[in-house]
C-alpha cells in the first residue's frame, strides 16, 4: 500500500491496515495523520513527564490490545482508521521513549557498539548474522560486564524481533521440563528457541502468523499458522512462548485448550513489555509458578520464566 493512497481520499480501514503493516516510521505517521498525532503526543507526553510507571504501563497495555467492536454498535470507518493509527503511533512513541531511557540516545543518534565490543557481542550471542546461539553462561558472566556499550545491544536488535538470548543451562532446563512430551511453540518469531530445543533433542513444532515478515526472517522451519489454529489442530501437551506481545489475544486460548498440560512462558521482567498478564491472573485451570533461577538465564538482562501446570483434583481417600 503506497503512502499516496493513504494520504489521498481513500482511507478505508483495509488501506490503512495494509500501510501500517508495512511499518511506517513515526515521522511518516505524524505527517500523514497530524490530528491523531496531536492526541497521542499530548497523552504520551504527559505520562512520560509524570514519571508514573504504573499509569504508563496501563496505557501501553491498553494501546497494545486490538479494539473490540460491540455487536450492534458498528463504528464509522473514520473512527476505525483513527483508532488503528493512534494505536501504532502510541506503541512507537513509547518505544522511542524507552530507547532514550535505555541508551541515553536521542532520536538523531546513530547507535554503535564499537569495533571491539561489537566483535565480542557477535561471537558471544550469534552464530552468524542475527542467527542466535545458546550462550555460554561462563563466557557471558565474564565478558558482559566489561563491554562499554552493552546497553545498546537490545536497542539495535529488538526491531528485528530479537528480545532476548538464551543461556545453555536454560535450554537444558526447558528440555527437562518438556520431558519428551509433544511440544508446540506459538508466536515463535524467527524460531530460535525451537531450534535450540530441537538441537537438545526436543520434539517441537514452531508456528507463527508471520505478521512481522517485514522485519523477521522466518525461514522454512516456522509454520505459518495462527496460535488459535495451532492449538486447535495440533492438540499439544506442552506449549511454549517466548516474549509474547503485551496484551495479546491468543495466550488466553492456551488455558482453554484441553490437551495442554504445561504452558511455559519466557518473558520480560517488566509486565508492560510482554505477555497477557490479565489472562495469567484470571485463568483457574492452571497453577502458575515462577522459576527465578531460570529467569536469570534469560539474557542479557534477567527475564522471567513462568510455568503453568494444569491442576488435578486429588482423588478421594
Amino acid at each position: 500500500m503506497s503512502r499516496s493512497t493513504v494520504r489521498g481520499r481513500r482511507r478505508t480501514p483495509a488501506d490503512v491496515a495494509a500501510w501500517l503493516h508495512g511499518g511506517p516510521s513515526l515521522r511518516e505517521m505524524r505527517e500523514t495523520f497530524p490530528n491523531e498525532w496531536a492526541t497521542v503526543e499530548a497523552r504520551v507526553g504527559s505520562l512520560v513527564q509524570s514519571g508514573d510507571r504504573d499509569a504508563l504501563r496501563a496505557y501501553l497495555m491498553q494501546a497494545a490490545q486490538t479494539p473490540r467492536q460491540r455487536i450492534g454498535h458498528a463504528k464509522p470507518q473514520r473512527e476505525i482508521v483513527a483508532e488503528a493509527v493512534r494505536q501504532q503511533m502510541t506503541l512507537e512513541a513509547i518505544r522511542q521513549a524507552a530507547l532514550r531511557a535505555e541508551t541515553g540516545a536521542t532520536g538523531s543518534t546513530v547507535l554503535r557498539l564499537g569495533l571491539a565490543g561489537g566483535w565480542i557481542m557477535q561471537r558471544l550471542f550469534f552464530e552468524s548474522g542475527l542467527r542466535r546461539k545458546a550462550v555460554s553462561w561462563t563466557a557471558f558472566r565474564l565478558l558482559w560486564p566489561l563491554l562499554p556499550h552493552r546497553r545498546r545491544l537490545m536497542a539495535l536488535v529488538r526491531p528485528r524481533g530479537v528480545y532476548c538470548f538464551y543461556a545453555r543451562p536454560l535450554i537444558t532446563a526447558l528440555a527437562q521440563l518438556i520431558d519428551g512430551r509433544p511440544c508446540l511453540e506459538i508466536a515463535a518469531g524467527d524460531g530460535t528457541l525451537a531450534r535450540l530445543l530441537t538441537d537438545a533433542g526436543v520434539h517441537i513444532v514452531a508456528t507463527d502468523d508471520h505478521s512481522w515478515e517485514a522485519h523477521i526472517d522466518y525461514g522454512d522451519t516456522i509454520v505459518k499458522e495462527t496460535a488459535a489454529t495451532s492449538l486447535r489442530t495440533r492438540r499439544p501437551v506442552v506449549v511454549l512462548c517466548s516474549y509474547p506481545p503485551p496484551g495479546n489475544t491468543f495466550e488466553r486460548l492456551v488455558f482453554t485448550t484441553p490437551s495442554v498440560e504445561t504452558y511455559i512462558v519466557v518473558t520480560s521482567s517488566d509486565e508492560a513489555n510482554a505477555g497477557d498478564w490479565d489472562a495469567y491472573r484470571d485463568q483457574t485451570p492452571f497453577a502458575m509458578t515462577e522459576d527465578l533461577a531460570l529467569g536469570r538465564l534469560v539474557l542479557p538482562h534477567h527475564g522471567r520464566v513462568l510455568v503453568f501446570r494444569r491442576r488435578t483434583e486429588n482423588p478421594l481417600s
